[in-house]
């Protein structure tokens, strides 16, 4: 397959970093559109945070047929997802057949994690760099590291010191870990530590759970996929993919069509009732409409599940610390998880709050705290992410005007459509900060894959050179979003969405607080003219400014 353009200073048209589930679809995209394109993935294997995160119990808390890829209705028919939340090995044995399926295979290169993407003004070209010592100059970058790519551990005195087995869940092991008859420490309460604790609670000889903040945890509802369900989503294929590319929140759940004001106390309990049993994100997005702006309805909600917690667990005063006091329901990321607050009436769990025994340091044989010292064979950092910022900030990205990631982004990020920068021509991260609005991460991600690819495949039959937005366009993103940030439901500045999990960084907003709808209308807005208003620039103008 030969370049769409006759430079021959590049390698390739188009280098995709990341094998994940943005990425994948991205290098497709690019080869069905005829260009030549290469991935470069830091792991040994594809799948991105599901090559990484393969923890006991790790799974899905979407749908296993919404989170997939929805842009085929052979592969969407031919894969049969074996339960409504499918778990980490089949998540990667979907994502192996994925790029099987497309030949995608032979143009990923794994075990080559990027150090530096610079760009050269002069020949109008990326030049990456791998650790591995890999070269390749490309013309178009698509950065598709994702979100939850760089694992945070915590901030701990003598986190080396240990000399058992310590693991983060962002980076687990390909070869199991024995738990049977451990003395485990699991550090942490979000997604990950909250589906360890059940995984591991029957097998270890004790597991403490050690807790900053609670959280509002709710039922998973996990079911299996059965025949019927598959053949019903598969004849109903339009309105699937309609609903999971047009709806706010990225999911086929109906929406209530109740306010809380069209039932009664005694009706509304009911109805949060049914929200209990709901799956997943149901919880929120099958709600009431004003579930996630009236303060008073949010908190009936909240005492609700309080008291679910009070009526599981056994021991009261565990049951008090494990209820949040900070936050409503969905102002931080809410995990779905199977038998969690269950966990905690097994003799071999405990729950350390780390509002009342802070961790004075880790050292050779478990933790201290300011309540003593407990010894421990495994310590597990369920600790999150760099949510947003991580990855990008250190791939050693350096554009036009001396714009460099690593740097000017040390005070939070400034982009457009959370997907590109000034001073970044022809440099995308789909998936990046300001990239979604809550929800259903990946079907925000193809919708920017494939505007991304559409503008590539337009600049090419229309002689323009490189992307960028304009400072103007970039100025207006992020008004937009320093404007609605206070408004949104993840608006709880502790939360890892203002990177309030890592100690030192910014607190800025890192969602989209416009939502799907706010991103199409801005992007409808730019393309309204032939060269996207001045984002398109064609290479003899380039000659003229240089």
């Amino acid at each position: 397959m030969t370049a769409y353009t006759e430079d021959t200073g590049v390698d390739i048209d188009v280098l995709v970093i990341g094998a994940g589930v943005v990425g994948i679809y991205a290098l497709h995209r690019a080869v069905r559109a005829g260009f030549t394109a290469l991935t470069l993935e830091a792991g040994d294997g594809v799948g991105g945070v599901w090559y990484w995160n393969r923890y006991p119990a790790a799974r899905f808390d979407s749908e296993s047929y919404s989170y997939g890829y929805i842009h085929d209705k052979q592969l969407f028919d031919d894969w049969k997802w074996e339960e409504e939340f499918a778990t980490q090995p089949e998540i990667e044995r979907y994502l192996n057949h994925v790029v099987d399926r497309y030949a995608l295979r032979e143009r990923i290169e794994t075990g080559q994690r990027v150090v530096s993407a610079v760009y050269d003004e002069g020949a109008q070209h990326w030049v990456v760099e791998t650790e591995q010592g890999r070269t390749v100059t490309a013309r178009w970058v698509i950065s598709a590291t994702g979100g939850l790519s760089v694992p945070h551990y915590p901030e701990l005195d003598g986190i080396e010191s240990f000399v058992g087995e310590a693991h983060h869940t962002g980076a687990w092991p390909h070869e199991p870990i024995d738990f049977a008859g451990k003395r485990v420490a699991i550090i942490g309460n979000g997604p990950s530590g909250s589906q360890l604790l059940p995984a591991i609670v029957d097998t270890v000889e004790r597991v403490d759970l050690y807790q900053r903040t609670p959280t509002w945890t709710t039922p998973l509802n996990n079911a299996p996929l059965s025949d019927e369900k598959r053949a019903a989503l598969s004849a109903d294929w339009e309105r699937v993919t309609h609903t999971l590319s047009s709806s706010p929140s990225g999911f086929l759940h109906p929406f209530s069509g109740k306010f809380s004001t069209d039932h009664t106390p005694e009706e509304r309990q009911a109805f949060f009732e049914t929200m209990w049993q709901a799956p997943g994100f149901g919880k929120l997005t099958m709600n009431y409409f004003d579930m996630t702006t009236n303060r008073e309805v949010n908190l009936e909600f909240c005492e609700f599940i309080a008291a679910k917690v009070r009526s599981i667990v056994t021991d009261q005063a565990t049951a008090e610390r494990l209820i949040p006091t900070d936050h409503l329901f969905g102002a931080k990321r809410p995990p779905f998880v199977e038998n969690y607050y269950e966990s905690f009436n097994k003799p071999s769990a405990s729950l350390i709050s780390l509002r009342e025994t802070p961790i004075v340091r880790v050292d050779a044989t478990g933790i201290e705290t300011t309540a003593g010292h407990q010894e421990y064979d495994v310590i597990v950092y369920a600790t999150g992410f760099d949510f947003g910022t991580g990855a990008l900030t250190r791939m050693g990205v350096r554009g036009t005007n001396g714009l460099d990631l690593s740097t000017d982004w040390e005070e939070g990020p400034s982009d457009f459509g959370g997907f590109a920068a000034h001073d970044l021509p022809n440099f995308f991260f789909p998936g990046g900060p300001h990239g979604a609005g809550g929800g259903n991460y990946p079907r925000y991600s193809q919708f920017q894959v494939d505007w991304i690819l559409d503008t590539m495949i337009y600049a090419r039959e229309h002689g323009f050179a490189t992307f960028e937005p304009t400072a103007e366009q970039e100025q207006g993103w992020m008004d937009m979003i320093a404007e609605l940030a206070p408004k949104s439901i993840f608006s709880a500045e502790h939360s890892h969405y203002y990177g309030a999990n890592v100690q030192g960084k910014p607190r800025k907003f890192l969602l989209n607080p416009g939502g799907r709808q706010g991103l199409v209308d801005i992007l409808a807005h730019m393309t309204a003219t032939a060269d996207y208003n001045g984002a398109l620039v064609a290479a003899h103008e380039l000659a003229a400014q240089a």
